[in-house]
């Protein structure tokens, strides 16, 4: 038997599968592609997690779009965080092209060219879905962890949230909370300190510091009403398709702690709303995060193992996360060993750092008699990777080095025509999109500093009119008759006694 029939074998015993799948490609051997060698991942084993790196250009958005479609083709929901702003043509199917009908003829695969139904999101300026969080649904461990606040700060943030619940303050945006904190210290300090405990002046002056920080970074637009509900992730259309949102972030790469807030609070929320799912047989959500290395970039050692504990439990939720960046150390090394589904594309070697890099990388991937995993992750083109996923069982599948099939959807993006016609056929943007100011804790907090305010105008002038009254008595008592005050003077006594002496 020749090495490319061993091969051959190798790859299709290795992705066998007897559940529901997605196909990425066919495996390649020296440069060439093996026709039929298809590379399948099941749907069972897709929240385990995954990866999705390679240097730019490499083609990693693409690989990313061909999943997404794949997945919204089985039914399964998608959430993609489109930084660069080039996932919108998922909406349009691909106009083809010579190269992609040779590229399928190569793998084996018939193309087929489709469009899928597409949400716009949006949590900042731009157009699309409002997603909105309040502060109340963050609670004060999470945005505790969030502004990365000290041990005394925090404590100082969960008796300002039991204060609001014990007096039905809602605490809905940052205008909401800022205005608690100084109520906390100023006219409110005497009330709160009686029932709670004292709070440090400098340690408010300290969190509102780091609350404008979020504030600067695109909060005011996030916190607030109406609350996105994020079971309106989980939809499909009339023909059973998924629907795949797609969180426009193009403006948002140079605010990263309002991205790591958005996401950390998305990934909390999902948690703790999904009901326990257990081994199903596909997953109920998958979530794609590019530029990752924006979550963990300015995450603080508390938020980290916030987001590490949250990848290990929230696939039994059925969720599937899947981050994709650059160089797989972009991701912290406990999260990445908890990645099951790993999409390789080539790693460039400019430096002596970035061969150090492409060799800590390969480590990342099984033992192959057919590779020389170092040298291959360099010279692979665009559109091929190296792929390692988990069987039905979760034992890990042979690597193979995959020609990865070409999106059916446009590789482009949507002209501003296109985008606004979908925005506005969006059954959730008059939903979200509607703003709401109702009656929170500043407005309620500024009612009652008025009423405090209005009390001691009232109690000053009590006060002033008393001392006035006590003054003028007191007046009234030294303005003596003058008669009375000859009469009781010490001379006319002296006189009189006087007088009465000599006469006895």
């Amino acid at each position: 038997m020749g090495k490319k029939e061993e091969f051959f074998i190798d790859i299709t015993e290795g992705y066998k599968t007897k559940g529901d799948y997605i196909t990425f490609g066919s495996a390649m051997l020296d440069g060439e592609t093996i026709k039929d060698a298809f590379v399948k991942v099941p749907l069972k084993t897709l929240n385990r997690h995954g990866l999705i790196a390679g240097a730019t250009g490499t083609g990693k958005t693409k690989s990313l779009q061909v999943m997404a479609e794949n997945l919204s083709e089985k039914g399964i929901p998608v959430l993609l965080m489109d930084i660069k702003g080039d996932l919108s043509g998922l909406a349009q199917p691909s106009p083809g092209h010579p190269k992609i009908d040779e590229r399928h003829a190569a793998i084996g695969l018939p193309f087929e060219a489709k469009k899928f139904p597409v949400e716009v999101l949006s949590i900042s300026e731009q157009e699309g879905v409002r997603l909105r969080a309040t502060i109340s649904e963050f609670g004060p461990v999470l945005l505790s962890r969030i502004l990365d606040l000290t041990e005394a700060q925090s404590g100082i943030v969960s008796v300002i949230f039991k204060y609001c619940d014990d007096n039905k303050l809602p605490l809905l945006d940052l205008k909401d909370f800022k205005k608690i904190l100084q109520y906390s210290t100023e006219e409110g300090k005497d009330e709160i300190q009686a029932e709670y405990g004292r709070i440090s002046t400098m340690s408010t002056g300290a969190i509102l510091r780091k609350l404008v920080e979020l504030e600067q970074q695109g909060g005011e637009l996030f916190f607030g009403e109406r609350s996105f509900d994020v079971k309106d992730l989980v939809r499909t259309n009339e023909e059973g398709k998924g629907i795949i949102s797609i969180l426009r972030l193009t403006d948002i790469q140079d605010r990263p702690k309002m991205f790591s807030t958005f996401m950390l609070q998305l990934l909390a929320e999902v948690y703790s709303t999904f009901p326990e799912q257990g081994d199903s047989g596909k997953p109920e959500l998958v979530i794609f995060i590019d530029e990752a290395h924006l979550i963990f970039k300015e995450a603080s050692k508390a938020l980290l193992s916030q987001i590490e504990s949250i990848v290990k439990l929230i696939r039994s939720k059925g969720i599937g996360l899947f981050f994709v960046t650059q160089n797989p150390k972009d991701v912290p090394e406990d999260v990445l060993a908890q990645l099951g589904l790993k999409v390789q594309h080539a790693l460039r070697a400019f430096t002596a750092k970035d061969r150090k890099a492409i060799k800590l990388a390969s480590e990342n991937y099984p033992d192959s008699k057919y590779y020389d995993i170092d040298e291959a992750l360099t010279q692979l083109g665009i559109g091929e990777a190296f792929v390692s996923a988990l069987n039905e069982k979760g034992i890990p599948t042979p690597l193979a080095a995959t020609m990865m099939r070409a999106p059916m959807s446009r590789m482009d993006v949507l002209s501003d025509k296109e985008l606004k016609q979908l925005i506005d056929n969006s059954r959730l943007y008059y939903k979200y999109n509607e703003n709401i100011d109702r009656d929170s804790a500043y407005e309620i907090l500024n009612e009652k500093i008025e009423t405090i305010n209005e009390k001691e105008e009232v109690a000053k002038k009590k006060k002033e009119a008393s001392k006035s009254t006590r003054s003028t008595r007191s007046s009234k008592n030294t303005r003596m008759n003058p008669i009375l005050k000859v009469v009781t003077s010490a001379t006319f006594i002296r006189g009189v006694l006087g007088i009465l002496k000599r006469v006895m």
